[in-house]
């Protein structure tokens, strides 16, 4: 980043938090320690949180508070699409989590899963990781056009 706005992602997952661990991986790639790029990892429970930092999130923070409170800091805010579904991921997902997310002026990055009973009329389901390939594409973009701005 060629200015000096440090962009906050949120990358929010629960369960065993594999979706939160490929998101971070590929992320930190993109966006190495000290590119004013932040990435905080938020989980529903400790195991996902804790997959995600050993992958290279910069901070992270488990349960409902944590979610609230930082979604409202987020710049970005990516996950799998139940993150927006209140009693998703079999309830570990609180109203007051989704609506935070749903809520929050941050742009959503949302990988397309349909397992919280929502499913997209859109163009045949990709594989996982293609749309985590381009959760990571769509990110790279907003961060660009903030940049420039």
């Amino acid at each position: 980043m060629s200015n000096n706005k440090q962009f906050t992602i949120a990358v929010v997952d629960g369960q065993g938090g594999g979706i939160g661990r490929s998101l971070v991986t590929k992320l930190r790639a993109e966006f190495p320690k000290g590119s004013g790029v932040r990435i905080c990892a938020l989980g529903t429970n400790s195991s996902a949180t804790n997959r995600m930092l050993r992958e290279g999130a910069g901070e992270g923070a488990t349960g409902e508070n944590a979610i609230v409170l930082n979604a409202a800091r987020a710049d970005i805010i990516t996950g799998p699409l139940a993150i927006i579904a209140a009693n998703s991921m079999l309830g570990e997902l609180t109203p007051a989590m989704s609506c935070a997310i749903a809520s929050s002026s941050a742009q959503k990055v949302l990988i397309p899963l349909e397992r919280c009973n929502i499913r997209l009329a859109a163009a045949p389901a990709f594989p996982l990781e293609e749309c985590i390939d381009r959760c990571i594409d769509i990110i790279k973009e907003i961060i660009a056009e903030n940049d420039q701005s």
